[in-house]
């Protein structure tokens, strides 16, 4: 290169002067700024799409969120039949008296004169006693022809136990010591709080507000459950998500009735609160 153009030549002319500029590596680094430039534009640009986008979607996205709230496991109050009371038992029959039986009064032998002896103190002839009590006085009545005397019941009669018909095979609503959950109310509360899906109303697109779902179930002898229904239909997946968490929950303990394990009814209410974010 001429020695009156290198202060204005590029340093690229410079470096690749007599060299093959058509190989590439000429052009490669004559383009580098331009390059760098255009890569760092177009990252930015791609930044700022992603964000955008992010953003848009957080916008159409609901934006409700969900809890619910467990509340204390209950007897299930079902409405029996109304039985009609049982007709009060007849009276006992009055007990007759026993008939007066007729009576010798006693009297015992004295030795006086004839003409001391009195008309009732004469004893009776000895035919005349065989069909007659001796008693300390005389009384007129029946011939004693070996005739028992009734005992009249004063009150002291021998108390028998009543018969026990109640079926304990049946399921009870009543029961005198009710089923519950081993660990008591605040374990299966904290069971149900961990297991339960509580975004289950906002998956099926329930509007905000309060659902009490209702779940009835069976708590057999050996404190397995079953018969899991449900007592109310608000839809949206909540019954089926309750009755799902109750079926795969742990033993109980059964309730009792008259001393013997039985089968009982309880119910569970639940609470799904959907809010507005």
């Amino acid at each position: 290169m001429e020695a009156n153009k290198i202060l204005q030549a590029d340093v690229l002319d410079i470096l690749f002067e007599n060299r093959n500029k058509e190989y590439g590596a000429y052009e490669l680094r004559r383009q580098y700024n331009k390059r760098m430039i255009t890569a760092l534009l177009a990252t930015l640009a791609a930044i700022i799409i992603i964000f955008a986008v992010s953003f848009l979607a957080g916008q159409l996205e609901d934006t409700s969120t969900a809890a619910i709230e467990i509340r204390d496991v209950e007897l299930v109050n079902i409405v029996e039949e109304e039985q009609k009371p049982e007709p009060p038992p007849p009276p006992p029959p009055k007990q007759e008296p026993p008939p007066k039986v007729e009576m010798t009064k006693f009297t015992p032998p004295k030795i006086v004169r004839d003409e001391e002896v009195k008309k009732e103190d004469i004893p009776p002839e000895v035919k005349k006693l065989e069909a007659t009590k001796i008693d300390v006085v005389s009384q007129e009545g029946i011939k004693d022809m070996g005739i028992a005397t009734p005992v009249i019941d004063e009150g002291k009669a021998v108390v028998v136990a009543p018969v026990d018909n109640t079926n304990y095979d049946q399921t009870f609503t009543k029961v005198e010591v009710e089923a519950s959950f081993k660990g008591g109310e605040g374990a299966w509360r904290n069971y149900l709080t961990r297991n339960l899906n509580a975004s289950a109303p906002i998956d099926n697109g329930a509007n905000p507000g309060q659902y009490t779902v209702v779940v009835q179930f069976i708590v057999d002898k050996e404190g397995n459950i079953s018969e899991v229904s449900s007592l109310t239909k608000h839809g949206y997946g909540m019954e089926d998500e309750a009755m799902r968490v109750i079926r795969r929950g742990p033993q109980w303990v059964p309730a009792i009735q008259n001393g013997r394990k039985v089968k009982a009814y309880r119910k569970q209410p639940i609470t799904f609160v959907v809010t507005e974010g």
